[in-house]
């Protein structure tokens, strides 16, 4: 009972003071609204991500050109990263790139099936408008991926038809076999084509809003661990921590008090702001709400720990001010808050799996796709762990400093 009136005294502290309040609410919500609006092309919302539009000029009517342009600059799976338009002459190509009508202009010179299918390559001429050079270079790698499927295709088929010569076989009967081998392995590739897609876990797509509504969520719940450790540094700096210890309140009680208070803290503020966006800027949380409140309970239990290692470790409360504001913000760069971990080196993504707000983002992000119970398995050990050994940690830390 005395640990829950401690934390209910400590809530009452930072629910009344209304400006840090509404700023740990407004200020998420006004960040997930601005962020999710500027880069919904880097999360590949594919209802409002720029297209690549393309001028075509296709001299060539070979199959292997046509199959390049059906196959892949018209694939239905770049449906939404590609738009073709057909011209008719260079000069109509230059002027749709002049004009800015196009971001990349594609030629398809003569004879270029037709060298493909001799294994030679033929040169195209890509042309690029003013700042699109992101969009040359994805073209231009679709185009020699093209290129070197077909060549190895061919050389394969070269090599078997050798062989088939080499063991008597007649001109038409190698002929027939060339043909049917060389259009199976062809259509074996495009089925194949190495298309790379970021898919959810679950059955959904997520949005940029929705991702970054949970890492808004993430990231400024982390700064309670800041708080909740400054105002433990405040009461033992203004001596009211030493007269509680006094007290016929024992240490481990005020110390489990401290951390419901900021756990206590923790979840209101994630409920008021996972309703804020879900009401106000329609972001779906997932058809699962359960799985997103064990996520936060779990997550609020490793803040809550994260609290008593800032008190145990900084002297006073600038230091944690300033220490563990630049600790938060570190934290949340390497977990994906402001920007995407998949965007990160491979080594910083293993990093950041250090992080608890990494865990509780991607879990969250997950739950909006419609992922199982079975996947939140882990992260639910993980940061309830985390928070479990920090409170440990945190505790004896306080214990030999306070003695």
């Amino acid at each position: 009972m005395k640990s829950i009136v401690v934390a209910i005294k400590d809530f009452s502290i930072r629910i009344k003071d209304r400006r840090a309040f509404m700023m740990m609410i407004l200020m998420p919500i006004v960040l997930t609204i601005i962020l999710g609006s500027a880069l919904k092309g880097v999360m590949g919302d594919s209802s409002s991500a720029p297209k690549t539009i393309i001028a075509l000029y296709q001299q060539d009517q070979h199959p292997l050109s046509k199959q390049f342009v059906q196959g892949v600059l018209e694939n239905t799976q770049l449906k939404n990263s590609i738009v073709v338009k057909n011209v008719y002459s260079q000069k109509e190509l230059n002027q749709f790139i002049h004009e800015k009508k196009a971001d990349v202009g594609v030629v398809l010179p003569k004879n270029w099936g037709t060298q493909l299918a001799n294994g030679k390559t033929e040169p195209v001429t890509i042309k690029v408008s003013d700042g699109k050079d992101f969009e040359a270079n994805f073209v231009q790698q679709l185009t020699v991926s093209y290129v070197k499927t077909t060549n190895a295709v061919t050389a394969s088929a070269k090599m078997v038809l050798s062989d088939l010569a080499s063991q008597g076989k007649s001109g038409k009967e190698l002929k027939s076999i060339g043909a049917g081998l060389t259009n199976n392995l062809g259509k074996e590739a495009e089925a194949n084509a190495s298309f790379v897609y970021d898919k959810p876990v679950g059955k959904n797509q997520v949005s940029s809003l929705q991702y970054y509504a949970a890492a808004m969520a993430a990231m400024f719940l982390l700064f309670n661990a800041m708080v909740g450790g400054k105002s433990i540094l405040s009461e033992r700096a203004n001596l009211t921590l030493s007269r509680m210890m006094i007290s016929p309140t024992d240490r481990v009680s005020i110390m489990t008090g401290k951390f419901l208070g900021t756990f206590l803290y923790t979840m209101v503020q994630f409920l008021i702001f996972m309703g804020a966006t879900h009401y106000i800027i329609q972001v779906n949380w997932g058809s699962n709400p359960g799985q997103i409140i064990m996520i936060a309970i779990a997550y609020s239990i490793s803040v809550s720990g994260l609290s008593m290692i800032v008190a145990a470790f900084m002297k006073t409360e600038k230091t944690a001010d300033s220490l563990g504001g630049m600790l938060v913000q570190v934290l949340s760069l390497l977990g994906g808050s402001m920007i995407p971990i998949s965007v990160f080196p491979e080594t910083l993504q293993k990093i950041s799996k250090i992080t608890p707000n990494s865990w509780a983002l991607n879990s969250f992000t997950n739950i909006m796709s419609g992922t199982s119970w079975n996947s939140l398995i882990i992260p639910l050990c993980i940061l309830i762990g985390i928070g479990i050994i920090a409170t440990i940690i945190g505790s004896l830390r306080f214990r030999m400093i306070s003695n």
